[in-house]
């Protein structure tokens, strides 16, 4: 296997994760994950919605050779917020990420890896402003393992502060 199609499953081992929080007491997937910060369910959903964000605009974008646009991060950091607060059940959202985590793997193992390592402009900008490595669609990819990665610690630690001892 190929290093761009193990980094994709690397990617989809989210998945594996989320399947262990099916039974998570409910008290604590609406807890904020730290003072004044989002709930479990927030940061689920916050997860899904830049998932689905990928699969609608970024694999499209990228694979016609065009611009990657990122949306305003605090604003659509928001709507996900709000449809996690809109009264979905644990278990549906749980469901409704391995879903969008699966199609999204399924379409990045479909892509070349001339399409997964081209190189990208994403709002505007050809280099990540801190790596100073080039934007490509596999760049992407590794930047959200990383970014799941740290929400998944956030997530462990309450999990861990709220165990039986």
């Amino acid at each position: 296997m190929n290093e761009n199609r193990e980094i994709i499953h690397r990617f989809e081992q989210y998945v594996c994760w989320l399947i262990s929080l099916k039974d998570m007491d409910e008290r604590l997937w609406h807890a904020p994950i730290a003072k004044g910060k989002w709930t479990v369910n927030e940061v689920i959903c916050h997860i899904m919605k830049w998932d689905r964000y990928l699969l609608s605009d970024v694999i499209p974008a990228s694979a016609l050779s065009q611009s990657i646009f990122f949306p305003d991060h605090d604003a659509y950091n928001e709507k996900a917020s709000i449809y996690a607060k809109s009264g979905i059940k644990q278990i549906e959202m749980i469901e409704e990420a391995i879903v969008t985590r699966k199609l999204l793997a399924n379409e990045l193992l479909k892509c070349t890896d001339e399409t997964l390592e081209k190189p990208l402009l994403a709002n505007g900008e050809s280099h990540c402003p801190l790596t100073g490595e080039p934007y490509s669609l596999i760049k992407f990819i590794k930047d959200f393992i990383y970014h799941d990665e740290h929400h998944q610690k956030q997530i462990t630690g309450l999990l861990t502060e709220n165990s039986p001892a």
